[in-house]
């Protein structure tokens, strides 16, 4: 008996790269390019329609960014893996993209060998990081971390307090976290009864002293 191919959805805002991509995939036995999109809510948009089995997700992207795309993604259509594919390899996208649900991640100039290896293995189910990004997340975990700031907020009210530090407002919050505007703004009423502040200033003060925004 035939298996079904591994079928992938590419999204990716550069034109070139994204092309090149599906060329790449199309050539290789076992795997179907099912969808494109050129942003984050297009990658949601065609993840609902097609059903991929793997999503293979920038991080920069216009409209939705990938990281809000995997968080989606992971909870709309909990059958998909999701694969970040990025220039990018700092140590908070790492963890923001892990967090949202990525199975993979890789970098952007990473060998067709290792692509294929790391497609293939989220659509069995596998975790998958490039040499770069292991070293960088063992690293990471290998060194102490500083206790949390803020430790009686819950975790979602802390990357709300993040994002609000770092100038975002709530619609921006909502579209980075997959959430609705409301959610952010109960969030962000919370935030202020538990810290005892009154404004979105005094938020934004408080936060970077106690090193969010950064």
């Amino acid at each position: 008996m035939t298996e079904s191919p591994i079928r992938v959805l590419i999204a990716d805002d550069h034109p070139v790269v994204r092309g090149g991509l599906a060329a790449l995939l199309r050539t290789l036995p076992g795997i179907e390019v099912v969808a494109e999109a050129a942003d984050g809510a297009g990658a949601v948009r065609e993840a609902l329609l097609t059903r991929p089995d793997v999503v293979i997700l920038d991080l920069r992207m216009p409209v939705l960014d990938g990281v809000g795309a995997a968080r989606r993604i992971t909870a709309d259509v909990p059958s998909a893996g999701v694969l970040v594919l990025t220039m990018f390899d700092e140590d908070a996208l790492i963890a923001e993209a892990l967090a949202a649900g990525a199975r993979g991640y890789l970098l952007k100039g990473a060998e067709p060998e290792e692509i294929e290896r790391a497609v293939r293995a989220v659509a069995a189910g596998a975790a998958i990081l490039s040499p770069q990004v292991a070293a960088r997340v063992l690293g990471r975990a290998s060194t102490p971390q500083p206790a949390q700031a803020f430790p009686h907020l819950t975790s979602r009210e802390h990357e709300v307090l993040d994002l609000i530090a770092r100038g975002l407002a709530n619609h921006a919050i909502a579209d980075r976290l997959g959430i609705a505007a409301k959610t952010v703004g109960n969030h962000v009423s919370a935030i202020f009864a538990k810290t005892g502040v009154a404004t979105r200033a005094e938020a934004i003060v408080l936060a970077r002293d106690g090193g969010l925004g950064a």
